[in-house]
């Protein structure tokens, strides 16, 4: 029998949307070429990259890095979030390496946002404002007035574990304030956080919680700054997409994904907070879609436990997608330009 040294391949899916695996040296191929050759991707052309499982190549033409709520309300110190948060620290490998590489490959930015109007905060369903706050009715009370329920299990998560609370789960009015002032207690999306003291003392107005158009919607100073620079490029320039769900892909459809597809976009990578909400829910909705998932691990950061962000991370890499992390993306783009100039 004679034998063959050419690399095998199988294909996987159906063309057009298809990946090619490799199996000397076991690659997955996701560029997805064209038949009836289905060619070997350029190095010129190409990103090879390692990741936790097998090694992927990807087209950056096809790519998009989808950086998602890293915004002040889950971020910002004058908001109390620690400056060592996961999310603070997420932030500086995805400014000083991910974002340059995306850049130098032409890889799409997106910024995927919370950006609620008013009409898509009247279609918010209950188990999504849970999350943020609500308030409740005090009706054993002369006069009928709201206050905030505190549940341990959404944003006040800090509040219900420094007040104790009345038998039907509600603050009593005098637990609302410490020092005289009023706590920063959140109501609910869409509404008023109040005003919040930033640098050098300047007082700004936060908003209505994740309305668009708001100071706590807005991004931190140095990713705004990467962003702003990134709106400016002529060639594939970074993008703003508001979001009203965790998920910026839920559903039939949303600006999110008729953007993708509009620019024929089929792989993605995935950072931002929180790793097990937003960006787990989303990266989850573009697997179910048929996009490719790629989750940057020190690219995203959670306020949950460890075990939630490695559950992400578990799934991501052995069902939904890839694991991998900023330096290997910035060594696969290196590779591809360092082949363009040979």
């Amino acid at each position: 029998m004679e034998h063959c040294d050419r690399p095998q391949r199988a294909m996987i899916g159906t063309y057009p949307n298809h990946w090619l695996y490799s199996s000397s040296p076991p690659k997955f191929d996701l560029t997805r070429p064209s038949p009836p050759d289905y060619p070997l991707p350029s190095l010129k052309e190409s990103i090879s990259l390692s990741t936790t499982t097998k090694p992927i190549t990807i087209s950056p033409s096809k790519s998009a890095l989808v950086i998602i709520d890293m915004q002040n309300f889950f971020l910002s110190t004058y908001l109390g979030r620690p400056a060592d948060s996961a999310g603070n620290k997420a932030a500086k490998p995805l400014l000083d390496t991910v974002i340059p590489a995306a850049r130098k490959a032409g890889i799409q930015i997106i910024w995927l946002n919370w950006g609620l109007t008013d009409e898509e905060l009247e279609r918010v369903p209950p188990s999504t404002r849970r999350a943020f706050g609500f308030e409740a009715t005090l009706e054993r009370r002369g006069n009928a007035k709201s206050l905030p329920v505190i549940d341990a299990h959404g944003v006040n998560q800090a509040a219900a574990e420094h007040f104790e609370q009345d038998k039907n789960g509600m603050l009593e009015e005098a637990e609302l304030t410490e020092n005289g002032k009023p706590k920063r207690i959140y109501q609910g999306l869409g509404s008023e956080i109040g005003p919040v003291v930033v640098e050098n003392g300047r007082n700004v107005d936060a908003g209505r919680l994740l309305m668009r158009n708001t100071w706590n919607a807005a991004l931190p100073p140095a990713l705004n700054h990467a962003f702003m620079e990134g709106q400016k490029r002529q060639s594939v320039p970074d993008v703003w997409i508001h979001k009203n769900r965790m998920s910026g892909l839920w559903g039939a459809t949303t600006a999110c994904t008729e953007f993708l597809n509009k620019k024929s976009l089929t792989t993605l990578i995935f950072a931002g907070v929180n790793t097990d909400q937003c960006v787990g829910g989303s990266l989850q909705d573009a697997f179910t879609k048929g996009y490719d998932c790629i989750l940057l691990r020190d690219g995203c950061g959670t306020t949950s436990p460890e075990y939630a962000k490695e559950c992400v991370e578990f799934n991501c890499a052995r069902t939904w997608g890839f694991v991998t992390d900023g330096k290997k993306l910035e060594a696969g783009v290196e590779n591809m330009l360092k082949a363009k100039n040979d």
